[in-house]
This record gives C-alpha cells, structure tokens and sequence, in this order.
C-alpha cells in the first residue's frame, strides 16, 4: 500500500541513537514509531489521559515487514489507518516512509485493546476515541 492508503500523518525526526552500525535504523526502533504515531492519535484526537484516565490501550499484537531502510539524518512520516475496530479492540495498519517517498520503508500491523485501568479487563471503546479511530478507518 502507498502513502494514498493511510489517512493520518505523524513525521518523526530520526536521531543519531536510532541508526545501528550497519549504518540503517534499527530494526527495534520501527516498533517505537508504531507506538508514537498510534499514541499520539488517540491522545491528540481521540481525548486518551494516559495519565489519569479510567481506559488505556494494552497491545496484544504487533508485527512489522521491513521493505527498505531508513537511516538519520531524516524524517520518518508514520502513516496510520483503522483497519478494524471491534467492541473493545482495534487494529491499526501503518506506514514508515522516507520523506517524499510514495512507498513505505516498513508496513506494520498492532493491535489495541481497551482495558479498566485498575483491573485490566477488556471495556467498550470510549465514544471519544470509538470516533477518532473511525475517522482515520480504512
């Protein structure tokens, strides 16, 4: 799929740290960019309070293809789209490009479920985020 394929953008400024000595990102650091992107979506337009808010999203999926490497100096654009929103979970699919680039470096896949905050046990998705998540579905 190609950047036309995904419905929010996140860029991400690469860092020194994220290149292994093979001279490319590490792979381990794709996973954060997932996590980046996704998270700041459901903070930023779905109303998430990671701090303080009854609901949080536990991941309990997540797998990544690897197409081409990126490498610092750059900016990572994350793309990300709902593939799935169930009662109390969601898949996001996602997109790693290069700047300027049509196809991803990397694809991924991660799955969210929405659990109490004390007891950890699967609860309906907030209204709020429900919206969000259905705004951005493919």
């Amino acid at each position: 799929m190609d950047r036309s394929g995904f419905k929010h953008f996140l860029p991400i400024t690469l860092r020194w740290k994220d290149n292994d000595v093979y001279g490319h990102v590490n792979n381990v650091e794709y996973y954060s960019f997932f996590d980046t992107v996704i998270n700041d979506f459901l903070i930023r337009v779905g109303g998430l309070d990671i701090h303080g808010g009854a609901v949080i999203g536990l991941c309990v999926e997540s797998q990544c293809t690897f197409k081409a490497p990126l490498e610092f100096p750059g900016v990572v654009d994350a793309g990300l789209r709902v593939g799935r929103v169930g009662n109390s979970s969601v898949r996001y699919d996602i997109g790693l490009f290069a700047e300027a680039a049509d196809e991803p470096a990397a694809t991924g896949r991660f799955v969210h479920v929405f659990v109490d905050r004390a007891d950890r046990r699967p609860v309906p998705i907030p209204d709020g985020i429900r919206q969000a998540l259905e705004g951005i579905s493919a």
